[in-house]
């Protein structure tokens, strides 16, 4: 009877086995295999929002067929505490699996509404704008001057949106000075700025923030960036460079930086002033006389003139020799990199070309027909005077 017994819960047991086993194929299946929506959505996960709450949400957006093996499968991977505050895209057709993954990973948000707070070098602005999922692009929304007031209403509708995404983009060439008269606009941002972070330290480029964040930790993270940049390619840097730190590296490349808004004439540009280094000759380049005039204060909205280009300040490279003492702006990457690696020409001038670029030359009489072409230039389109001549 014993041995009946036995056998018959051995058997029992051996079922159940099997049953859990095909469960858990099952669950398994359920979890990877593509899911069924239809159409994309835009996810969005609450600050501090459970596991239980977000399961629900998407078994009722149609997003996943089970909200309970969507919680199971996120237990078993270790993931349930792991949720990012955010908007995400869920793709048609994504499994579970995937959509757990989008929720967990990198806490950027893929979708939503979006805020662009980007300083540049004229002025900085609001830039509001909206994925439109059909075309998995952004839409713009609307647009306004970061000092405007009252805002726009579009904007004003939306500012206090918990899933609102905010960036903050620093455009190359912006002064230490306008960074932070730029953040103090910035009504998302809290916290004071006492001080203008010496010139050339913050690193252009984009920021994740959102409502709340710290103005000093922003700059803190500029800051960190472009140190880490400047070590990174001053360790690259050609050899028999006419200067010997990074830090002047660093004033090259924000003359460079504001010589030319050409990326492939980064390289040209910075030949020519390393050539004048190299030979003892003098910069000779406007954008150093039009800091020494703002210094980094705002724009100087005219052309320079012939007695400021004479004036004598730190920073004229027409009247002193060498490089000035300080970075005249916030240069990019690819600007250091070409004050570290300058391309190898002959070049000692350049001039406006009329098309954004700029026309080269080894010599001065080269220079001078040049030179000529570009005043041409000018009195056509009536500009007479303005800037555009390095090294005449």
């Amino acid at each position: 009877m014993w041995k009946s017994v036995a056998s018959n819960a051995l058997t029992l047991f051996i079922v159940i086995l099997v049953a859990l086993a095909a469960l858990v194929a099952w669950g398994r299946n359920e979890f990877i295999k593509p899911g069924p929506l239809a159409q994309p959505i835009c996810l969005q996960v609450e600050r501090g929002a459970s596991l239980s709450a977000v399961s629900r949400n998407l078994a009722e957006r149609g997003a996943i067929t089970d909200a309970r093996i969507f919680r199971i499968g996120a237990e078993y991977a270790d993931l349930a505490d792991d949720l990012k505050f955010g908007s995400y895209t869920i793709p048609a057709g994504a499994s579970m699996q995937e959509v757990l993954a989008a929720i967990t990973s990198s806490g950027r948000s893929t979708c939503g509404r979006d805020l662009n707070f980007r300083i540049g070098v004229t002025r900085s602005d609001v830039i509001l704008s909206e994925l439109d999922l059909s075309t998995n692009t952004y839409v713009e929304v609307v647009r306004f001057d970061a000092g405007a007031t009252p805002v726009p209403q579009e904007y004003a509708e939306v500012a206090d949106d918990p899933a609102l995404v905010f960036r903050v983009t620093v455009a190359e060439g912006v002064t230490s000075w306008q960074i932070v008269d730029s953040l103090k606009k910035a009504d998302f941002l809290q916290g004071s700025l006492e001080t203008v972070p010496p010139e050339g330290t913050l690193a252009p480029g984009g920021y994740e923030a959102v409502r709340g964040t710290e103005r000093n930790a922003l700059i803190a993270e500029m800051t960190q960036r472009q140190s880490a940049i400047l070590a990174e390619e001053w360790e690259k840097r050609a050899p028999d460079l006419p200067y010997d730190t990074p830090e002047e590296a660093l004033i090259m490349a924000s003359i460079i930086e504001k010589e030319t808004g050409v990326p492939d004439e980064r390289g040209r540009v910075a030949s020519v002033f390393v050539n004048r280094l190299a030979r003892g000759m003098r910069l000779q380049t406007d954008p150093t006389v039009i800091y020494g005039i703002t210094k980094g204060e705002g724009v100087l909205g005219r052309g320079l003139r012939q007695s400021e280009l004479r004036r004598e300040t730190p920073w004229n490279t027409y009247v002193i020799d060498g490089l000035p003492p300080t970075p005249i702006a916030n240069p990019g990457r690819e600007s250091i990199r070409a004050a570290l690696n300058p391309d190898q020409t002959d070049y000692l001038f350049f001039v406006a070309d009329g098309t954004g670029g700029h026309a080269f030359a080894s010599t001065l009489d080269e220079h001078n027909r040049n030179v000529a072409r570009w005043r041409a230039i000018e009195a056509s389109q009536g500009t007479e005077g303005q800037t555009g001549v390095q090294g005449e």
